[in-house]
């Protein structure tokens, strides 16, 4: 069944011209409405439910494309999203990218065959979209092209961990960095070896090394077993380890259960995000929560004052301290 994307293709005009004339939306000029008009009889394309709703101004839903809804940052977040969309007699449509580019692009214009109002992106790539789309776009926590977005200070964030964990007198430290192609992963890293340097001084030297991994648990613990295995007497365990996401933290904590390793005892270790598993696990997890109720209320706030979406917003994380670090 053909789709209004086969119709602005085969067209040769934007998805939103095609619904602008379902619409009977006056602004389109005649040569572009008889275009469309026969484009979709020679494609037999019907208008949908999302068209009618267009025609008459009963647009009510919100789309929503995630990376990966398993997980519990971006579970969470999309509730919040949810939320405030429920506050203002909005539905919310959500969509997964499976961390694929590719797939984030479809789905994108997926939800814009739909005619949803507007659309949040926690983006998988910061590619821009090869169209102008006729709703607000707003990047959420990643940016995606030139599109505004709405994030944490994960630069501010790192070094409120490197602050922490400097002055539990930690001068062997590990940092376990996300994907340097994400945007995050690279101002997290930022933040904590640019603080981690400058506290670092002649008289009292920070021995700092860095390990690249995914935002998930595997890399976690599997970068801990490396460091562990690396571990000799020039070149001793670190006292503590602070990563990117709690979920390679905690893949960090599982690991050194492995190795009978105590935490805090032997290690300290922090994460970043605060997910609900990060008060669960033992020992519950040192963190920087990330203010996600402000996150989703400023992103659908976007979607609907366009003033407002023009530029970034940062809005500040804060540390969360547990069990999981101490002092030396």
């Amino acid at each position: 069944m053909p789709t209004i994307k086969d119709v602005a293709r085969k067209a040769d005009v934007s998805v939103g011209t095609v619904s602008r004339v379902l619409a009977k939306n006056e602004t389109v000029k005649q040569p572009l409405k008889l275009r469309v008009q026969a484009a979709m009889e020679e494609l037999g394309y019907k208008p949908n439910l999302a068209a009618r709703a267009l025609r008459t101004n009963s647009i009510d839903v919100i789309g929503v494309v995630v990376p990966d809804i398993t997980n519990p940052f971006f579970a969470q977040l999309a509730k919040d999203i949810e939320m405030e969309a429920a506050s203002r007699n909005h539905s919310v449509m959500l969509a997964n990218s499976h961390d694929d580019p590719e797939a984030e692009k479809t789905q994108i214009s997926a939800l814009l065959d739909r005619s949803v109002c507007g659309i949040i992106v926690v983006a998988t790539s910061d590619s821009s979209l090869p169209y102008e789309a006729e709703v607000p776009i707003v990047s959420l926590d990643r940016r995606m092209g030139d599109h505004p977005l709405v994030t944490t200070d994960h630069y501010d964030g790192s070094v409120q961990v490197a602050d922490h964990l400097y002055e539990l007198g930690h001068r062997r430290i590990a940092y376990i960095a996300g994907p340097n192609s994400m945007e995050v992963a690279r101002r997290r890293r930022e933040g904590f070896v640019s603080r981690i340097k400058s506290l670092s001084t002649q008289e009292d030297p920070i021995d700092l090394t860095i390990y690249e991994g995914q935002f998930d648990y595997d890399s976690g613990e599997e970068i801990c077993r490396k460091v562990w295995a690396g571990t000799s007497g020039q070149h001793p365990f670190p006292t503590a380890i602070a990563a990117a996401s709690d979920q390679q933290a905690i893949g960090v904590l599982r690991a050194a259960r492995d190795l009978k390793l105590e935490v805090p005892g032997d290690l300290s270790v922090a994460g970043f995000d605060d997910i609900s598993l990060a008060s669960l696990v033992v020992p519950r997890l040192t963190t920087i929560r990330q203010p996600i109720s402000a996150l989703a209320l400023s992103a659908v706030n976007r979607i609907f004052d366009r003033d407002k979406a023009a530029g970034d917003e940062e809005i500040s994380g804060s540390l969360v301290v547990r069990e999981s670090t101490a002092g030396r």
